[in-house]
């Protein structure tokens, strides 16, 4: 692997398959007694986050600890970035108390890879979401959850439906299940399909439920109003009606295909709750398995270069 993990396409086919064989074989310290290696002892992990996140701090967190490192967890909120001190300033801070590597999530797109070659930093830098380009290691975490029930995921097909043009979740997913050799479909009104989407190495269509007899997988991402300043769709009543999976869509899809979704989800928006809490949905599982990848990307990254 590389120093840095910055984008899904810093990832050889190699690269991805060690992250996610490492995974594997560390999600069985999940299942001891004493949940703990001794791998990154000494080792200390910055978890810097400019945008509020639950799910992905908190995974960072558990597996450095997990891996035994030193975690210290840094908010914008509360800060002195709220006092005004530029990035270059927090990050020249950091390198002084000896961070071995940085976990950033910011809303400026490209916001780590300026961590990772300005000189600021001398540790490994690990995009944890920027803005809406890239989520790598929620990309890794749900190729992981897919092939555990899926095996090898070449040629299968997955379809990613919603709010593309937002999604940094998607981007990554793309480029990753592309480099595993999967089929992917991106599914989304016009209006939430990014300019320039003809360039990815997916295909993309309009209508969901013409693509859905033939899914092994349905990935639903959350409409990020947030991020909206206009009407993006008429209503959420038929956006829900065109895009939303609920048990008429159900219904449709293969037995053996699953229902992911990177969260926060938007109930009864882009998800029903059967849809969500059925016996298909492996979202509570892709939780769980994000502690499992982020400790393998952390031990590649800073430990070895070998599965644990």
């Amino acid at each position: 692997m590389k120093r840095h993990l910055l984008s899904a396409a810093d990832l050889s086919r190699d690269d991805a398959l060690l992250v996610l064989d490492t995974a594997e074989e560390l999600a069985r310290v999940s299942d001891r007694a004493v949940k703990k290696l001794p791998t990154l002892r000494g080792r200390t992990v910055v978890n810097l986050f400019f945008e509020d996140s639950t799910r992905t701090r908190i995974s960072f967190e558990a597996a450095a600890k997990r891996l035994s490192a030193d975690v210290i967890n840094f908010s914008a909120k509360g800060s002195s970035l709220s006092k005004g001190e530029s990035l270059k300033d927090t990050a020249l801070t950091l390198e002084a108390m000896g961070a071995d590597a940085v976990v950033v999530r910011h809303s400026a797109s490209g916001a780590p890879h300026r961590l990772a070659t300005s000189g600021w930093i001398g540790g490994s830098v690990v995009n944890a979401g920027d803005g809406t380009h890239e989520h790598p290691t929620q990309a890794l975490l749900d190729a992981f959850t897919m092939r555990r029930h899926l095996g090898p995921l070449t040629d299968r097909r997955v379809i990613i439906v919603g709010d593309v043009l937002h999604s940094r979740v998607a981007r990554s997913n793309v480029l990753l299940l592309h480099t595993l050799g999967a089929e992917v479909t991106l599914v989304a009104p016009p209006t939430l399909l990014p300019v320039g989407v003809e360039t990815w190495p997916c295909a993309a269509a309009y209508d969901l439920d013409s693509v859905l007899p033939k899914a092994d997988a349905v990935m639903m991402l959350r409409v990020q109003r947030e991020r909206m300043g206009a009407a993006y769709f008429p209503s959420v009543r038929e956006y829900s009606r065109r895009y939303g999976l609920h048990a008429g869509r159900l219904g449709v899809l293969p037995e053996h295909a699953l229902i992911l979704h990177p969260g926060p989800m938007n109930r009864g928006l882009e998800i029903t709750a059967e849809a969500a809490d059925g016996a298909r949905s492996v979202i509570v599982e892709q939780v769980a398995n994000g502690v499992s990848v982020r400790m393998a990307v952390l031990y590649l990254l800073l430990g070895g270069s070998e599965p644990g």
